[in-house]
């Protein structure tokens, strides 16, 4: 008997939303793997890089903040979509790595970019599901309250977290910020979210030290991760994400009444090689529907899909068929199915530190 279908997250639909056009924006400092060999030895290097993907990632200096890298996006993406600041009615940032703890950074970025008054402004705290829950905000507000424009802003500067004795962060993580314009367009062929969260593993992919409450209760320990440094569970965050992503993208595909293979592209976020490679074999994906850039800057974080589509350049505008999927930190997930035709993908801005 086969398995019952089972649903991973609420189905949601959206009307009359596009995107646009997206930038995506890097520190123009290359960190590549030899860098790690002195301190892990050449063999450990090599097999972390089999199996993550990673060959070099982008790293920010100590006086660049991801609202550095999301602002030179955001401007450019102004300029080349010719958009007047004045039409801009709401800016959102997806980080977990944000300028402060307050006020929110996108309030920041609305006086920086000199957006209008009338532009709302809040933050959103989440990670590798962060850019496709973006999505699906601002794309509400446009689908239900009554905003034209929005300007959403992603992005992480996660190797300030990471410990650098610790293999397992150090040599994953990648620093990137993006911006992705979307408006309201009577036109557009709808769009298909599913949603899902398991707060259950918040200890499993966490950056303990916190303001108000510690991660390490008495007597509880996270291996021997420091509370001022990222820790990952990888064993369990792989588990995870093999366990989660395949109903997830099947879910995405019966709302939105598709087929994988009618699919142009699934875009996963950048999380580690092998789990994509694996989670696509289980899928049946074909290699041309899951491209990958991993290997050129690491996991990212919330910027990783719209970096992955800036890697893509100008192959998007036809794209009608998509399905993006995040997930991770949290946990949470969301996948969306959506046509790209159109959009403008600017190519990759490298900021200098």
């Amino acid at each position: 008997m086969e398995n019952p279908v089972t649903d991973i997250g609420k189905a949601l639909n959206v009307q009359c939303v596009a995107l646009r056009g997206i930038v995506s924006a890097v520190p123009d400092a290359v960190v590549g793997n030899a860098v790690f060999e002195e301190k892990f030895g050449a063999k450990a290097v090599a097999e972390i890089s089999r199996m993550t993907g990673v060959q070099s990632r982008r790293v920010a200096s100590a006086n660049q903040t991801t609202a550095d890298l999301a602002e030179a996006a955001a401007r450019q993406l102004l300029q080349k979509l010719q958009w007047d600041s004045e039409s801009v009615d709401a800016i959102v940032f997806v980080s977990q790595t944000p300028d402060y703890r307050l006020p929110a950074t996108a309030c920041a970025l609305q006086a920086r970019l000199q957006l209008p008054a009338h532009c709302a402004a809040f933050d959103i705290n989440l990670g590798c599901s962060g850019y496709v829950y973006g999505l699906w905000v601002a794309s509400k507000l446009i689908d239900g309250a009554g905003i034209r424009r929005v300007l959403l802003l992603a992005g992480d500067t996660s190797t300030k977290l990471v410990n650098p004795e610790d293999r397992a962060t150090s040599m994953l993580f990648g620093d990137a910020g993006t911006a992705t314009a979307i408006e309201f367009d009577e036109t557009a062929a709808p769009s298909w979210y599913v949603l899902g969260t398991d707060g259950g593993g918040e200890k499993n992919l966490i950056f303990p030290r916190s303001q108000y409450r510690s991660a390490l209760p008495a007597g509880e320990k996270l291996s021997a991760a420091s509370p001022d440094h990222l820790y990952m569970d990888g064993a369990e965050v792989f588990n995870f994400t093999i366990r989660s992503v395949p109903p997830l993208i099947n879910q995405v595909l019966r709302v939105s009444d598709k087929d994988i293979s009618d699919l142009t592209y699934v875009l996963f976020h950048q999380a580690n090689a092998f789990m994509l490679k694996h989670i696509a074999k289980k899928l049946s994906l074909r290699a041309d529907q899951f491209p990958m850039n991993i290997d050129r800057f690491g996991n990212t974080s919330s910027a990783s899909i719209p970096l992955l589509l800036a890697s893509l350049g100008s192959e998007v505008r036809t794209a009608n068929d998509v399905v993006l999927a995040g997930f991770g930190v949290g946990y949470s997930w969301a996948a969306v199915q959506l046509s790209l035709n159109g959009l403008e993908v600017c190519d990759l801005l490298e900021v200098k530190s």
